[in-house]
């Protein structure tokens, strides 16, 4: 049984795989007909593109969580995209440190995305709540809400790497700090999640809610860790100039999204599935982390 779930759980790997190969190489093909575009606006369509691709195939494998990846993915694509472009002109030492960073990014979260996904009909929960609660939209609600927003979310989110890429540095210390903050951010998240997993595994722990290492300061470590990224990654931005304070747009709706959607969703989602969940709250804050003792 076990090499069955194995087997079953690889198939689905090499199939996501390979959907985002194809799109990626029809994202760049697509991308590479539209240079007469201002930057932005290639990245834009191209983007647009991609995602359209990736919900086909959501709906040729009736998985909405075919799109989750493109959250991780994005990123770096779009990281080399203007470190190519940054080649014809120079290359600096930031550039490269930032483009490892960012493939670390992408290498976290994607990688943490298939260790929890176990075969190809495997779907988060929050879409299959969507489709009991609106079976007859639940398509179009996949598109605009699953796929198409957090593509404009992530679009808006790697509006720093434009100038990253295309302006020198003017202010050092913000550049090294939102390195810090990125790098930071990267580990927190990896560890959260890592802490999670290894309590999920142990089954004395089912229908218990994890009140240990991280997650004994914040009930949401992992989100910290993906909202620090963005703001990292501003700020890092703000180290060539502080008239590129518009980048932050990004990082501020993401967070926005992770307060009010995301967080709430879960939030909700554990208290009807666990016991302990609203005891859990009482005493464990729900984003930026309590170093009180306990």
């Amino acid at each position: 049984m076990k090499s069955g779930v194995q087997a079953s759980k690889s198939l689905a790997i090499s199939i996501s795989i390979l959907v985002y190969v194809f799109t990626i190489a029809l994202v760049i093909y697509s991308g590479s007909q539209l240079n007469h575009l201002p930057v932005l606006w290639q990245i834009g369509i191209a983007d647009l593109i991609g995602t359209v691709i990736i919900f086909f195939f959501s709906m040729l494998f009736n998985n909405s969580s075919m799109y989750d990846p493109y959250w991780s993915v994005k990123p770096i694509v779009i990281a080399i995209f203007y470190f190519i472009i940054a080649s014809a002109t120079e290359i600096t030492i930031p550039q490269i440190i930032f483009l490892l960073l960012i493939g670390l990014y992408a290498l976290r979260l994607t990688a943490n995305f298939y260790v929890g996904w176990n075969d190809i009909k495997h779907e988060d929960w929050r879409y299959r709540d969507f489709r009991k609660n609106f079976p007859a939209f639940y398509w179009p609600i996949s598109f605009l809400g699953i796929h198409l927003f957090p593509t404009i979310m992530v679009y808006l989110g790697c509006l720093p790497m434009y100038v990253i890429f295309n302006q020198p540095i003017v202010y050092p210390i913000l550049t090294v700090i939102g390195s810090i903050i990125l790098l930071g951010a990267i580990l927190l998240a990896y560890f959260a999640d890592k802490q999670l997993r290894s309590f999920r595994l142990n089954p004395v722990n089912e229908g218990k809610t994890i009140n240990t290492g991280l997650w004994n300061r914040s009930r949401h470590p992992n989100y910290l860790g993906e909202i620090l990224t963005w703001w990292g990654l501003f700020i890092i931005a703000l180290g060539c100039g502080v008239e590129y304070w518009w980048t932050g747009i990004g990082a501020l709706i993401i967070t926005v999204m992770f307060k009010f959607i995301s967080i709430p969703l879960i939030e909700n989602h554990s208290l009807k599935r666990r016991w302990d969940y609203e005891e859990y709250q009482k005493h464990v804050p729900m984003l930026l982390p309590s170093f009180k003792n306990k």
